[in-house]
C-alpha cells in the first residue's frame, strides 16, 4: 500500500493531556478517508481545537498516535512536520488573517512563500485559487474593500492554491451573516465535489448538518458520529441557512 492509499487522517488512542491535568482529548479514534466532507463538532470545552491541532500537526498527542497521509506525526522533527504541513493540508479560521494593506492576489501568492516557487508562478498559482473561489475579478482589491465573505473567500483561495488533499476549516463562517456564510459553503461545495477532502470544525448544528459525516465531541471523547444518507453537502439557503 502507498501512502496514497493510506486514509488521510488516522487518529488511534489519542489523548492530549495540559498542565494541572486538563485532558482535553481522552482516547479518540477517528478516520479521516480522501474524499470525506466532515463536521468535527461540538460545544466549547469539548476538544474541538485540539483536535485541530491534532489533525493539522499543530500539537502531538500525549499519547496514541496520529498519522497524516501515512505519516506518524510522532517521529517526524519540527522542519518535517512543516514540510508535511504544506504539502498536505490547507487551513481556513474564522478570522481571516489577510494582510491589510495587501492585494488579495498577492495576499495568497504570499501563502506560497516556503514552497520553493518562484514569484511569477506563485502569483498565477495565486490568480488561478481566487478564479476557482470566485473572485476572478477581484484580484487588485485590498481587504478594506472586501465583504466579510469576499475575505473568507480570500482565505479559502490561500489555503488551497498549493493544492492540499485536506482542508481544515475552523468555524468558517463564525464572522459572516447567513448569506455571505452560505457563499463560503458553496465554495466548500465546489472544492468537495473537485476532490478536496474538507474537515469543518464548529459548534453550529446547521453547518455540521451541510457536512455529509458528522463527529460529535463532548468532554474530549466522540460521542457519535453518523453519514447522511445523500452523496452531497445538504443545501443552506441564502438568508435561512437551511
Amino acid at each position: 500500500m502507498t501512502r496514497e492509499d493510506h486514509p488521510i487522517v488516522e487518529l488511534h488512542a489519542v489523548t492530549k493531556t495540559y498542565p494541572g491535568d486538563v485532558q482535553a482529548l481522552r482516547g479518540v479514534d477517528l478516520t479521516i478517508a480522501r474524499g470525506d466532507l466532515l463536521a468535527i463538532v461540538g460545544p466549547s470545552g469539548s476538544g474541538k481545537s485540539t483536535m485541530l491541532h491534532m489533525i493539522g500537526t499543530l500539537d502531538r498527542p500525549t499519547t496514541g498516535t496520529v498519522r497524516v497521509a501515512g505519516h506518524d506525526i510522532a517521529v517526524l522533527s519540527d522542519r518535517e512536520l512543516s514540510a508535511l504541513r504544506s504539502r498536505h493540508l490547507g487551513f481556513v479560521f474564522q478570522q481571516f488573517h489577510l494582510a491589510p494593506g495587501v492585494s488579495a492576489l498577492d495576499n495568497v501568492a504570499d501563502g506560497l512563500l516556503y514552497t520553493g516557487t518562484g514569484r511569477r508562478a506563485r502569483r498565477e498559482r495565486a490568480a488561478a485559487a481566487l478564479e476557482r473561489v470566485g473572485l476572478g475579478h477581484r484580484l487588485r482589491h485590498k481587504p478594506s474593500q472586501l465583504s466579510g465573505g469576499e475575505q473568507q473567500r480570500v482565505a479559502v483561495a490561500r489555503a488551497v492554491a498549493g493544492d492540499p488533499p485536506l482542508l481544515l476549516a475552523d468555524e468558517p463562517t463564525g464572522n459572516l451573516d447567513s448569506s455571505a456564510g452560505a457563499d463560503v459553503l458553496a465554495v466548500l461545495a465546489g472544492l468537495h465535489e473537485s476532490g478536496t477532502t474538507i474537515a469543518v470544525i464548529t459548534h453550529d448544528a446547521e453547518i455540521a448538518g451541510w457536512c455529509q459525516r458528522q463527529v460529535r465531541l463532548r468532554d474530549g471523547l466522540i460521542v457519535d458520529g453518523h453519514d447522511h444518507d445523500d452523496l452531497g453537502p445538504v443545501k443552506l439557503l441564502k438568508g435561512d441557512r437551511r
